[in-house]
């Protein structure tokens, strides 16, 4: 038997076990009588049927259903029966290659067979070594499916925008149409939905334009410009989005638009220093990573090779960076599979969390608390005679050490304790260092500066809460450099809140557009109610910009998930921030909450 042939019936195997694993969740979740678990059956059942029998079926045929093997009945059957199928697909995956449908189907079996287990660290962690040491052969990369999601091999750094691991598996495949139920991850909505992943012929034309500085050659193209927004934030005096020409090299310092280049996340931006020949200007080397951004593209950093349906290279835009580039995510770009910016026009959101942000999310994560450090390392500390003796001798990557200490203390990962030992290994540092009030002030203020320059968030109740702890943390290192002195050494790293619960999102802002009052007509006491009609209408929409970190106050579906908990706050008169409803509105949403019919 051929290598293709063995491989085709090795897919046909693959296919068949799905399809009956994917009726036997369905059957078992009929029968259960338990909601959550019949729930979670029904989502099992989904997945095969969506991302694994769907792609397979396009290549390989449907399957005949008296063709169809008996599946196992119980469910601790069926999650072993899955994990085993996961592993007979990646085992298939990596002797052939593809095709990319066999690496879709590949992808969601190992993530199923993890989430049905993901409550027993101990199984699960086994099943995530096995598929990690199934899968060390396969090349790194990611192939853009036709039609179909990244599908994305052995790349270990896949990340949040908040710069939190989002732990892959070592062949996850990545929703490129937008309309995933599981983002970032494909669900195979694709296929409903009739995704196309073909350019449009009106987008962006392909054009690199040159602006010569004194020191520098800037190069951008707008036809590979994601409109991220990076190089108009940060140096808004060369990156002009009001003005022409958009580039003004006089406009900054060198090393400011040289930064703002490397920074540029769709790879639009190069520079060339005029004493560099042209054929040494290479791109930063970073290791391979992809982010997730907040509403927008996946980031790719690292030079991560990029390969289409067929496995050739994608054609790019002229001056287009390899080493990194971002490709769409909300389904809608005109430059497919890169990102044109249109997921701003598209109204593309990621789910909204559930809880309150912390500082660690407010600030932006971990790359917005790393620009921070960067810039008060790199270009305000060398300018500074007093702080040199303290850092002077301080480790290449003591940036990031204080970026992930930060992270830590304002509410994110234990990024600092994982890594570099916790509130013990902080204090060290300090220890005998005789750090002076004077040092100390200045630390805190130019670490303010440096928040200015990088652009974390300027609201007063972000800014308390930052520099409070800049100055209650910096008292205590100076506390701590003192000689002869003994600080507890199993201390855990402090936690910091917002201020006296003073939050962005609770105060009625200002600077906010001032919203004309528009008279609600209130309906009569027998009059059916409709969400559209007669409740969402009580809601301005400064209203809902200050609860969209929680729910969306426009929404029938979330607004009817979180009634209780809003109706207790219209009531206690805390619910608007600027001011509670008269009486007769409470009633009216009581009433439908009561209802419960969004119509």
């Amino acid at each position: 038997m051929s290598t293709i042939q063995g491989a085709a019936t090795a897919g046909r195997d693959i296919l068949e076990r799905a399809d009956a694993l994917g009726r036997a969740f369905e059957a078992l979740a009929s029968a259960s009588t338990d909601a959550p678990r019949r729930s979670s059956l029904a989502r099992a059942a989904d997945r095969l049927n969506a991302s694994v029998v769907t792609p397979l079926s396009i290549v390989l045929g449907a399957v005949e259903q008296a063709q169809a093997g008996e599946a196992p009945g119980s469910q601790t059957e069926l999650e072993t029966a899955v994990h085993e199928l996961a592993c007979d697909a990646t085992h298939l995956r990596v002797r052939v290659g593809g095709p990319p449908a066999l690496l879709e189907a590949t992808a969601a079996l190992q993530d199923l067979s993890c989430q049905l287990i993901a409550d027993d660290d101990e199984r699960l962690s086994a099943r995530r070594s096995e598929l990690e040491s199934l899968m060390s052969t396969a090349k790194p990369g990611v192939q853009v499916a036709e039609d179909g999601p990244y599908l994305v091999t052995n790349v270990p750094l896949i990340s949040d925008h908040l710069g939190v691991s989002l732990d892959p598996l070592p062949q996850v495949a990545l929703c490129r149409c937008g309309a995933s139920q599981l983002k970032p991850w494909c669900d195979g909505s694709h296929h409903a939905l009739g995704f196309s992943g073909s350019k449009d012929p009106d987008r962006v034309p392909d054009r690199l334009d040159s602006y010569e500085g004194q020191h520098l050659i800037v190069t951008d193209n707008r036809g590979t410009c994601a409109h991220s927004g990076f190089c108009t934030d940060r140096a808004p005096t060369a990156f002009r989005s009001d003005a022409e020409p958009f580039v003004a090299p006089a406009g900054a310092r060198a090393d400011e638009i040289i930064r703002a280049a490397r920074d540029c996340p769709s790879g639009a931006l190069g520079y060339k220093l005029h004493e560099q020949d042209p054929d040494d200007a290479a791109d930063q080397t970073r290791e391979p990573a992809i982010e997730v951004s907040l509403d927008g593209p996946y980031r790719i950093t690292g030079a991560i090779g990029l390969i289409d349906d067929e496995g050739n290279t994608p054609a790019r835009n002229a001056g287009a960076s390899l080493e990194h580039f971002s490709l769409c995510r909300c389904g809608k770009s005109q430059n497919k599979p890169f990102c044109s910016g249109m997921h701003w026009y598209a109204d593309f959101h990621d789910p909204q969390p559930a809880d309150k942000p912390t500082l660690f999310e407010w600030a932006g994560g971990f790359p917005a608390l790393l620009r921070l450090t960067r810039r008060f390392y790199e270009t305000h500390v060398p300018t500074e005679p007093l702080l040199g003796d303290l850092f002077g001798r301080m480790s290449p990557d003591h940036p990031e050490r204080v970026a992930s200490w930060l992270g830590q203390v304002f509410g994110g990962t234990p990024a600092y304790s994982d890594r570099y030992g916790g509130y013990e290994r902080m204090i060290s540092q300090h220890l005998d260092k005789g750090i002076t009030l004077e040092q100390r002030a200045l630390w805190v203020a130019l670490l303010g500066r440096s928040a200015d320059d990088v652009g974390l968030p300027a609201d007063a109740e972000f800014r308390a809460a930052f520099i409070a702890y800049l100055e209650w943390g910096s008292r205590i290192a100076v506390e701590n450099s003192k000689p002869g002195v003994h600080p507890p050494p199993k201390m855990p790293v402090p936690r910091w809140w917002w201020v006296c619960d003073a939050e962005p999102w609770a105060r009625a802002h200002a600077t906010a557009d001032v919203e004309a009052e528009v008279e609600i007509a209130l309906p009569g006491p027998e009059e059916e109610l409709s969400f559209a009609t007669h409740v969402k209408p009580l809601f301005r929409k400064r209203d809902r910009d200050s609860m969209r970190f929680a729910f969306d106050l426009w929404s029938a579906e979330e607004v009817t998930a979180n009634g209780p908990a809003i109706l207790e706050r219209l009531k206690a008169g805390s619910m608007p921030c600027d001011g509670p409803w008269p009486p007769e509105r409470v009633a009216v949403f009581e009433r439908w909450i009561a209802d419960c019919n969004p119509a």
